[in-house]
């Protein structure tokens, strides 16, 4: 199982100990297409949109760790889209080189929500919470 994390998640940052710690197979540093925005709240969020968003691809070998991850992000496949926080996509992923590396699931945020939330876009398309 693949995902691409691009805030709280990576590694060195407040949850990647807990979700991720001791569970990941693999780190490849990535990038995907969309708009990236600081959130008053303490973390990042993506939308659609045409500039790199620079962030991590974690393998993990246990699906289950996908299922934790959703209540982290506040999605819920079951709910309707708008009740979600953020939403779970696959994404086009790319090396730092630019290279294919396929696709991977991802959250991304409704801009309606981001400009509720107060976020203020990121042009370097890169989050650090410390």
């Amino acid at each position: 199982m693949r995902v691409f994390v691009y805030g709280t998640l990576k590694p060195g940052e407040a949850n990647f100990e807990r979700y991720c710690g001791g569970k990941v197979s693999k780190v490849t540093p990535a990038y995907t297409f969309g708009h990236l925005y600081a959130l008053p709240v303490g973390y990042p969020a993506m939308t659609t949109g045409d500039t790199e968003v620079s962030g991590v691809l974690l393998t993990f070998s246990d699906e289950q760790l996908l299922a934790d991850i959703d209540e982290l992000e506040d999605y819920d496949p079951t709910r309707e889209a708008e009740e979600n926080v953020y939403q779970r996509e696959w994404l086009t992923l790319y090396a730092p080189s630019g290279e294919s590396l396929g696709k991977a699931w991802g959250y991304r945020m409704a801009f309606w929500r981001v400009q509720q939330l107060g976020g203020v876009f990121l042009p370097s398309g890169c989050w650090r919470g410390h």
